[in-house]
């Protein structure tokens, strides 16, 4: 089966930087819904046509990836706000009350910096800014369920970042 539009297609890869340091790798496959939410634009497109088995080599600029950093998303609230377990790495959705309320209230924020009275939060994706080479393997590709198509996607997003605890810091 060819990949189109409304099916689910399983991935491996590697993404790297542009100076070839690795960032990430999936060696298990993870199911992605073409046409829905769960994929990056650019990605979609380089995949139409292709077949288990396939590989397909991408550069992406930051404006077809994770956009570029802004500084506007960078914010410093008092440390009083978070937890006493807090350390850097750590991330929120969205900040607590009291925080900068011209804050987007639905980005992930994560910990760079703690200071005593003070913690540094940052709204960009961790890619943001970067350009990246991403080897995919095509390992299989099925008719998306009716479910999936439904809600938008096969179960995760491309490269979604999750709250973590501190020490994972895996980007899907």
């Amino acid at each position: 089966m060819e990949i189109s539009q409304q099916c689910v297609v399983a991935l491996t890869w590697t993404l790297e930087d542009t100076l070839g340091e690795t960032l990430d790798t999936l060696d298990e496959p993870v199911e992605f819904l073409v046409g829905g939410g769960d994929l990056l634009a650019r990605i979609e497109e380089a995949l139409q046509g292709h077949e288990p088995g396939d590989r397909v080599d991408l550069h992406l600029e930051p404006e077809d990836a994770f956009g570029d950093w802004n500084d506007q998303l960078v914010f410093l609230e008092p440390r009083r706000l978070f937890p006493d377990e807090l350390e850097e790495g750590m991330t929120f959705e969205g900040l607590p009350a009291g925080a900068n309320p011209q804050a987007p209230a639905d980005a992930l924020y994560t910990v760079t910096d703690i200071y005593p009275d003070h913690v540094v939060l940052d709204g960009n994706h961790p890619l943001a800014g970067i350009a990246l080479r991403l080897h995919l393997k095509v390992e299989a590709v099925r008719e998306a369920t009716e479910e999936e198509v439904g809600r938008g996607s096969a179960g995760s997003g491309f490269f979604r970042i999750h709250p973590q605890s501190p020490g994972n810091d895996t980007v899907h």
